[in-house]
């Protein structure tokens, strides 16, 4: 892959991620400082995640790299929750979003409704596989963002819950 086309597929997944994070952040009404941030860690989570899904040979998969996203997106939250006098939740959750598997989860739910739909037993058969291998990797990739998110934010406890408290 040539180099620029790879930058330029990076910066525009990154781009697309922060706007995605943008909008989810907006609907919990947070501060306005804090849609830049939001942007910034959401950006940086889901280029780092896409660098490691395809330009690492397949030696990441989806999990690993979502877990090693989510990561980056719970120590930048704890590390900007400082600057923005926020709680890292407030970054972290809306730049989350945009990482979660939609397609995977999309799919779970069309192959539970062609499992109800069909009668025949191997058309059965082969979308409740498709329903299962789909809603398993769904769950075990949420399952590795949220682990990845909050193990920042125990491990920097007293960055984290500093943050409202006051300081005289």
């Amino acid at each position: 892959m040539q180099p620029m086309i790879l930058f330029t597929d990076v910066l525009q997944d990154a781009l697309f991620a922060a706007l995605a994070a943008v909008g989810f952040a907006s609907i919990s009404n947070p501060p306005r400082q804090t849609y830049g941030y939001c942007a910034l860690i959401a950006g940086m989570g889901h280029a780092v995640r896409f660098f490691l899904m395809h330009l690492s040979n397949g030696a990441w998969g989806l999990i690993p790299a979502s877990f090693a996203a989510s990561l980056l997106i719970g120590c930048l939250a704890v590390l900007f929750s400082n600057h923005a006098k926020c709680p890292p939740e407030t970054f972290s959750f809306p730049s989350l979003l945009p990482i979660i598997p939609g397609m995977y989860a999309y799919r779970t739910v069309e192959g539970i409704v062609m499992c109800l739909s069909t009668h025949e037993e191997q058309v059965f058969h082969h979308y409740l596989y498709l329903c299962l291998s789909n809603g398993l990797t769904c769950v075990f990739d949420i399952l590795s963002m949220v682990l990845g998110v909050t193990i920042p934010i125990f491990v920097f406890k007293k960055i984290s819950f500093r943050v409202t408290r006051y300081s005289d």
